[in-house]
C-alpha cells in the first residue's frame, strides 16, 4: 500500500511494531498478517543508531506488501523528530505514529511538517495518516483537545507503559489502573468523531492469556484494535476485535426483526428475550458495517 491516493484507513485492528534497525525482522514482518506494521525509530533504536536507521526504514518500506506501513518517529522535543520526518516521508509511507503527544499544539506542528513534505514530494494533501500515542497523565487529560487538533488524525492510540511509568502505577494483570485512561480516550475519540482508539501493547509476549484478557478489556471500552510487539499477538488481536459468526448472525437477526417491526409501526420489540430499540439496532448495524469493511479488505 502507499499514499499515491487517498486511502481508507478504517477498520485497522492490529498495528505490529518492528525495530527499524533489525533487517532480519524487517524482512519478515510484512508477512506476519498484521493490518498495519509500525517500523520503529523510537524506543527500539539506540540513540547512536537513529540517524543511520532512517534509510533502513525507507528501504524496508519499498518492499511489496499487502498491509499498511507506518513509521514511529521520535517524540517532538527529542532532537530527532524533524529529521525523522524529512527522511522517511515518501510515497511508500502510509502513516506516521507520533509518541508522547500531550497537547494539540504539538500535533498541529507535526501535521504542518508532514504537509510541507507532502507538498515538496507531490503527494496527495492529507494522504499520510497521523496516529498519536497518548501515554502520559497530561496527554490523557488533554485527550479531547488532541482528538480535535488535526483532520489528518483518524484515531488515537494508548501507551500504557509510559503512562504507568509517568504516574508510578503498578500495571498488574487485571489492568484496573488503565480504566480511567481507556475511558478518557474512548470518550475523546467519540466526541472528536474519530475512529475508535487503538489499545496499548502488552509486554508479556509469551502470555497469550494475559494478552487476550487485555484485548477484551480494550474492546469493552470501545477500542477497535491493539498495538502488538510480537507477531504471535496479531492473530489474538484479530480474534478479539473481529466480530465472530455468532455475533454477526445475532446482529443481522436484530436488524431484520426490527426493520420488519418498524415497517408495521413499532419501534421496540423483543428478540430471544432481549428488548430491542433504536440504540440496540444502531449497535448491531455497526457490527455489520465493520464486518463488511474487514471482508472487503481481506478480498
Amino acid at each position: 500500500m502507499n499514499t499515491s491516493s487517498r486511502q481508507d484507513f478504517s477498520g485497522i485492528r492490529s498495528f505490529l511494531f518492528v525495530p527499524g534497525n533489525h533487517p532480519r525482522k524487517l524482512a519478515k514482518v510484512f508477512d506476519a498478517g498484521a493490518d498495519a506494521v509500525i517500523v520503529d525509530l523510537e524506543d527500539a533504536v539506540a540513540i547512536a543508531e537513529k540517524p543511520a536507521t532512517r534509510q533502513v526504514v525507507v528501504d524496508a518500506l519499498q518492499a511489496p506488501r499487502s498491509c499498511f506501513g507506518y513509521v514511529r518517529v521520535n517524540a517532538p522535543g527529542s532532537g530527532f523528530c524533524s529529521d525523522d520526518l524529512a527522511a522517511v516521508i515518501g510515497p511508500r509511507v502510509d502513516g506516521i505514529v507520533l509518541p508522547k503527544v500531550e497537547s494539540p499544539e504539538i500535533l498541529q506542528q507535526i501535521d504542518m511538517l508532514i504537509g510541507e513534505h507532502e507538498q515538496r514530494l507531490g503527494l496527495p494533501e492529507g494522504g499520510i495518516d497521523l496516529m498519536p500515542i497518548v501515554e502520559t497523565a497530561r496527554g490523557i487529560e488533554n485527550a479531547n483537545l488532541i482528538a480535535g487538533a488535526s483532520q489528518r488524525v483518524r484515531r488515537l492510540s494508548f501507551g500504557a507503559g509510559d503512562y504507568t511509568l509517568d504516574l508510578d502505577y503498578r500495571w498488574e494483570s487485571d489492568e484496573s489502573v488503565l480504566a480511567y485512561a481507556r475511558a478518557r480516550l474512548s470518550h475523546a475519540s467519540r466526541i472528536g468523531q474519530l475512529e475508535p482508539p487503538i489499545d496499548t501493547v502488552v509486554l508479556q509476549i509469551r502470555d497469550d492469556e494475559r494478552f487476550t484478557a487485555s484485548a477484551k478489556r480494550g474492546r469493552a471500552f470501545g477500542f477497535a484494535g491493539k498495538l502488538c510487539i510480537h507477531p504471535a499477538q496479531v492473530p489474538l488481536t484479530h480474534a478479539v476485535f473481529t466480530p465472530d459468526d455468532d455475533e454477526v448472525a445475532h446482529a443481522r437477526a436484530i436488524v431484520e426483526a426490527f426493520e420488519r417491526a418498524e415497517s408495521e409501526g413499532s419501534a421496540s420489540i423483543q428478540l430471544d428475550g432481549y428488548f430491542i430499540d433504536y440504540p440496540i439496532v444502531d449497535k448491531a448495524r455497526r457490527v455489520l458495517a465493520l464486518t463488511d469493511r474487514l471482508r472487503q479488505r481481506t478480498a
